[in-house]
């Protein structure tokens, strides 16, 4: 008996959500080692030329770098596939996993120190994904982006986007002039909360060219054009106000809360256009919250913990943001969209 409720809790996960967990992962694992291979590409042309981090562009010359940059592409299109097989409540934690990757590849390849509490830092993390994994929701079955796009229209998702639109423009009108210096909440507001529409979108993208290329041409249907625009309309937006973020504030202190917020504004819109929680029960509802606030524990302290040698604390002030940036080589531009997970060396993109 107990052989058969064991085999009926997890045979639950359908081929979709397998495909979408395989996808997820290699994207974080693609992602992860492309911030070291960059960085190492970085230090190279750093050490022939001007560093990127007071305004040189001798990397783009360096091959190690673009075999970093290809590689978070790669990452980055397997991440995008993803959300058309699973739901964004199991693909979104899971960018989580990029940093420990990368964390522990900086400490094999570049030699940077893990603290013990950071090796904590990437146990919980990969304890909450398992979590998230063992209880996420099914996908929900949609033969039609026209089926996207009227769930993206009922009232309850309509309401929600109202929402944002009306708090991002009173952020940027209100707020920003007055607190944008001061206050990162107010770029990461913005960048959080319509970053939430365009994962909607793309996994409305992602499932038309998944059932085009299964045989049901999606591309003659004008909401599939709607979503796009209104990807590119976000990714814009985005990337603009988390530049600014990361102009303005030290990259450790933004990739953690952007992450957070990030991740937590994606689940809530999935849960209200897809009704990801209408097909669960309580437990396995309260299990995942319980999996995603163990993934943000982890996440914040590897950051916490990322420039602590053991016996010594961090320096409880903070160094201005241009020399924080230009010691670690870091090159703001090129923190990947769906998450701008961490510390990263150079720029590009999205989830």
């Amino acid at each position: 008996m107990a052989s058969h409720s064991w085999k009926d809790a997890y045979r639950g996960m359908s081929s979709d959500n397998i495909k979408g967990l395989v996808l997820a992962l290699s994207s974080s694992l693609f992602i992860g080692a492309s911030f070291i291979v960059k960085k190492k590409g970085l230090k190279k042309a750093g050490a022939t030329g001007v560093r990127a981090g007071v305004g040189g562009f001798s990397y783009l010359y360096e091959p190690l770098w673009w075999v970093g940059m290809i590689t978070m592409i790669v990452g980055e299109i397997a991440n995008f596939a993803a959300y058309a097989f699973a739901p964004a409540i199991l693909v979104t934690p899971l960018g989580a996993l990029s940093i420990i990757i990368s964390a522990v590849l900086a400490h094999i390849m570049l030699r940077e120190k893990l603290h013990i509490f950071g090796i904590l830092g990437c146990v919980l993390c990969v304890v909450g994904s398992t979590t998230i994994v063992l209880h996420a929701p099914q996908e929900r079955p949609i033969e039609s982006v026209t089926e996207v796009w009227n769930l993206a229209t009922e009232p309850a998702f309509v309401l929600y986007a109202v929402l944002v639109l009306i708090a991002v423009f009173i952020i940027v009108f209100h707020y920003i002039p007055s607190y944008g210096q001061t206050h990162i909440m107010c770029y990461i507001g913005v960048c959080s909360l319509v970053g939430s529409l365009s994962v909607m979108s793309v996994k409305a993208i992602g499932i038309a060219l998944k059932l085009t290329l299964s045989g049901m041409n999606q591309l003659v249907y004008p909401q599939t054009w709607a979503f796009t625009f209104i990807v590119l309309l976000c990714v814009i937006t985005q990337m603009n106000y988390l530049n600014k973020a990361l102009d303005t504030f030290n990259t450790a202190v933004v990739s953690p809360i952007y992450y957070v917020m990030f991740t937590s504004l994606t689940i809530l819109a999935s849960v209200i256009m897809f009704k990801d929680w209408d097909r669960q029960n309580p437990s396995q509802i309260i299990t995942e919250l319980c999996g995603f606030v163990t993934i943000l524990s982890g996440t914040f302290l590897l950051h916490k913990t990322k420039d602590m040698v053991d016996g010594q604390l961090p320096l409880s002030v903070r160094p201005p943001k241009h020399m924080d940036d230009e010691e670690n080589g870091i090159d703001n531009e090129s923190i990947p969209l769906t998450l701008r997970r961490q510390d990263t060396s150079s720029c590009m993109r999205s989830p």
